[in-house]
């Protein structure tokens, strides 16, 4: 049930009706998996809200970084491992994890399947002050 309801979530998120000329995206249609480096997607762009999609092979990363704003993040698919100010956590399928403006993050796929994170920052980073 935990699953569906943020599934639901997320796809409510970044379902954006036909208005104004923006059209539907479906988040577990044509997931942006790459070689090589960490696949990513657009989804929202707006003043106070930034969402995008990340897809990860397994084995592909997303170096760590510092959060340039507020920071949620939705596993949709698979498993990953944040690390966040040196400390691992495993988020699979559903799970939700809210990481602070400022905090040192990093995320893996160390399994041997495809997973696929929704990062949703709030306000858009173009909206902090350094």
């Amino acid at each position: 049930m935990k699953a569906i309801f943020a599934a639901t979530c997320a796809v409510w998120m970044v379902g954006l009706s036909a208005v104004g000329g923006e059209q539907t995206k479906n988040v577990f249609a044509d997931i942006p998996y790459t070689d090589g480096q960490a696949g990513k997607r657009k989804l929202i762009d707006e003043k106070h809200l930034f969402v995008m999609q990340v897809a990860l092979k397994p084995g592909q990363q997303i170096p760590q970084h510092t959060a340039n704003s507020n920071v949620h993040l939705l596993v949709i698919e698979g498993e990953v491992i944040v690390t966040l100010n040196g400390k691992d956590t495993i988020l699979t399928k559903g799970d939700i994890l809210p990481v602070a403006f400022k905090t040192l993050l990093g995320v893996r796929n160390a399994s041997k399947e495809n997973a696929s994170f929704i990062n949703i920052r709030s306000p858009n980073p173009s909206e902090m002050r350094p």
